[in-house]
């Protein structure tokens, strides 16, 4: 359980900013998101970075029952999933992406998601 606490201190944290800048900046966002578009190393860094997110993540938490901590092992396969797909498959990845976040509504829409799951992690990684 230690191991749940303190990933989900993690991703609390980074959930909770992202999604506050993301509906407290939503135009930011999605310019950052736009210029990001344009730059290959970019998505190449990201896609090394999620893939060994995502991999330290299932390797130290492949927890599947039925509470809250199932919720870190998914976020870890999605991780090692998307980085995963933007190694190898980097352009389709960059199009369906941008389909995602072509609207600057579905910015807020992610913003809201992302703080809604920050502050369930920051609940029970701090609170609970």
């Amino acid at each position: 359980m230690e191991t749940s606490i303190f990933i989900a201190k993690l991703l609390g944290l980074a959930y909770t900013v992202i999604g506050l800048g993301m509906l407290l900046n939503g135009k930011y966002y999605k310019k950052q998101f736009d210029a990001m578009m344009k730059e290959a190393g970019v998505w190449y860094l990201g896609g090394v970075m999620a893939l060994l997110v995502g991999y330290l993540i299932v390797s130290a938490h492949n927890v599947w029952e039925g509470s809250w901590v199932v919720l870190i092992t998914i976020i870890g396969w999605m991780a090692l999933l998307k980085g995963l797909l933007l190694l190898l498959f980097p352009a389709w990845f960059m199009d369906w992406s941008a389909g995602l976040f072509k609207k600057s509504k579905t910015m807020s829409t992610w913003g809201i998601f992302a703080l809604v799951l920050g502050l369930v992690f920051v609940y029970f990684g701090f609170i609970a």
